[in-house]
């Protein structure tokens, strides 16, 4: 990427889609100015230019909240920037994981209707639950717990899997099996490696294999 490519309004400004590089919720919409864009690509952390206050701001300097940069793209026309990241906390003042917290339709879409759609939801309630971090939540608990209580529930679950396929108990294979890949989404968060880094490699083995 080069700065040189993007093309800044009358204002030097840049809007930049700020997106959690693991669940692929969009977080936010800021803008950024030529050094504040610089700023970002030289801390891999996300750094704005606030309209109102005409000043640069550094995300999570206060709050703690910050958003750790995988990734920068611009678009076709080289005038609007996606940042992808994995932020350390609500992306939103008001505590929320997300600025767009609410719907217009009232209610939420399904906009990947597949059947394999619950897993895009669940990382994304993961990822909710790890920014907000709301009280009496268990995935709260396990995110407070740390790796080691996860890996732990990670290594109980799998352990009922076996148990349930030995016992041939389809029923109570199917909810241990649920378990077990829940517990190993919280894993992902926790380590922050996204799940379709994992399809990735699926994919990739399922790929023939040229001939020699």
């Amino acid at each position: 990427m080069s700065i040189e490519t993007i093309k800044f309004d009358e204002k030097g400004l840049v809007p930049a889609i700020v997106q959690d590089a693991g669940s692929k919720e969009v977080l936010t919409l800021a803008y950024m100015n030529r050094e504040s864009l610089e700023k970002s690509l030289e801390t891999r952390e996300t750094w704005f230019y606030s309209r109102s206050r005409q000043e640069l701001w550094h995300k999570g300097a206060t709050s703690g909240n910050t958003q750790q940069i995988v990734d920068m793209r611009y678009d076709c026309d080289a005038d609007a920037v996606v940042v992808l990241v994995v932020p350390a906390g609500p992306a939103c003042h008001k505590g929320e994981y997300t600025c767009f917290a609410d719907s217009l339709l009232g209610e939420k879409v399904n906009v990947n209707p597949t059947r394999f759609a619950i897993l895009d939801e669940l990382e994304e309630t993961i990822a909710k639950r790890e920014a907000e971090m709301p009280e009496g939540a268990y995935t709260t608990y396990l995110f407070e717990k740390g790796v080691d209580k996860i890996l732990k529930k990670v290594g109980e679950e799998a352990g009922e899997v076996i148990i349930a396929a030995k016992n041939r108990d389809p029923e109570e294979l199917k909810w241990e099996v649920a378990d077990l890949l829940y517990h190993t989404m919280v894993l992902l968060r926790e380590q922050k490696l996204p799940l379709d880094d994992v399809l990735a490699v699926l994919e990739e083995r399922h790929k023939p294999k040229k001939a020699e």
